[in-house]
């Protein structure tokens, strides 16, 4: 049993068995999960978890080469581009996509974590990186 950060088995499994360029979704309560991608939920009611307590619980656990968000939020959510903000001033580069092509790129992530978040737009897709 570990004794702090991440305790949830199945996703500090798949954060160890990621490689670099290996992406992995954080994404809020409405987000679809493609067909064939895995899915940790992690939802108990709305806003529970939220967003922030699940990315920095993940963030503090993998190696992030880069981000990918959607654009939308610069116009309905706040809170991601503060995020954004914080990820680029600690030198994680983050993309920015539609919010259909973000969708869409959720297809190639080795599982997407679905939080309790109700507010619009929180998703973003962490890239592996390498921690050498």
């Amino acid at each position: 049993m570990r004794r702090s950060g991440l305790l949830h088995a199945e996703l500090n499994r798949i954060i160890a068995a990621m490689g670099h360029t290996d992406t992995l979704v954080i994404g809020d309560v409405g987000l679809p999960v493609p067909h064939g991608v895995p899915c940790i939920d992690l939802a108990v009611l709305p806003g529970t978890p939220s967003f922030a307590v699940v990315f920095e619980a993940v963030f503090a656990q993998l190696a992030v080469e880069h981000a990918t968000i959607a654009s939308e939020v610069h116009a309905h959510n706040p809170a991601m581009v503060a995020l954004k903000g914080r990820l680029d001033d600690n030198g994680v580069p983050v993309d920015e996509l539609s919010h259909e092509d973000f969708k869409a790129a959720t297809r190639r992530a080795v599982a997407v974590v679905r939080t309790g978040e109700t507010s619009p737009y929180a998703n973003i897709i962490l890239h592996a990186g390498v921690t050498f």
